[in-house]
């Protein structure tokens, strides 16, 4: 990959980051404060819903332009001499080394905010290596999906697709993804927002994952401390005691990554075809 090429994606990458998470931060914001473990009321409901996005804005270039100078110059090594078979797999690696530069970024930036949303206590450095198991997933989803779609429409119009046809691609990678990788985005919610000395503060994502199943379930039950029995939630016990489950925020999620992927992958093409 030539140095152009690097600078460009580089770039591209900074300006897609910052304009995603700026402008679908609320959605976030109500997303974060839906699987809290207080309930979305008591964490603060729809008031502030724009606390926390200076650390935000301050993380977003690096962040993004991390990912993508990555995972552009991986998968640009990983295309010479493989086969078209393998191209997922390449997209997958790429993806994955991309993570795991960019959370090196993101996750510092990602408790600040979190913090600030809901105002728990937690460990930077504890939950780093366990995020990456919640990144990871993603975008072993989102990033082979979304490149695949674009060759798809790109074989049947006959000629590279457009920066608003990859933004499609990426709005309905983005959402797909979001709804299958819910429950780790929840027990990672979960660990950044646990207090100290709380089992979920060890930042175990699986053992959140364990915990938010034995209390309440995939359908959205809690535990009775007082009778040691599960219930079914009633509407008004489920916003006020936080009766969440495995999906507890799905459908904002689903909403801001699709909006999101729309908006981040499209501006990143569309800003790299700018600068090449």
């Amino acid at each position: 990959m030539e140095p152009r090429e690097s600078w460009a994606a580089l770039a591209a990458g900074g300006v897609a980051g910052v304009c995603v998470d700026l402008i679908l931060f609320p959605l976030d914001t109500v997303k974060t404060r839906l699987q809290s473990p207080q309930g979305f009321r008591k964490a603060g409901g729809f008031h502030g819903i724009y606390a926390g996005v200076p650390s935000t804005a301050i993380g977003s270039f690096p962040n993004a332009a991390a990912f993508f100078i990555t995972y552009e110059n991986v998968k640009s090594m990983l295309h010479h001499g493989s086969t078209s078979y393998l191209t997922p797999a390449t997209h997958m690696v790429a993806a994955s080394l991309g993570e795991v530069v960019a959370c090196l970024i993101r996750v510092p930036s990602e408790v600040v905010k979190q913090r600030a949303q809901v105002s728990p206590s937690s460990s930077t450095l504890r939950i780093l290596s366990h995020t990456l198991y919640h990144e990871i997933p993603f975008s072993l989803v989102q990033f082979p999906l979304w490149e695949s779609l674009k060759d798809l429409w790109s074989w049947k119009q006959g000629h590279v697709v457009d920066s608003w046809q990859s933004a499609v691609c990426g709005a309905f990678a983005g959402g797909f993804a979001a709804a299958v990788t819910t429950p780790l985005d929840v027990a990672k919610t979960r660990i950044m927002l646990a207090k100290a000395g709380s089992s979920n503060a060890s930042g175990n994502v699986l053992a959140a994952l364990g915990g938010i199943w034995r209390t309440q379930g995939l359908s959205g039950k809690f535990l009775n401390t007082d009778s040691r029995k599960t219930s079914s939630c009633a509407p008004r016990q489920r916003s006020e005691m936080g009766c969440l489950s495995l999906f507890a925020g799905v459908v904002p999620r689903m909403a801001a990554i699709s909006l999101g992927g729309f908006i981040f992958l499209g501006t990143y093409e569309k800003t790299r075809q700018l600068l090449l």
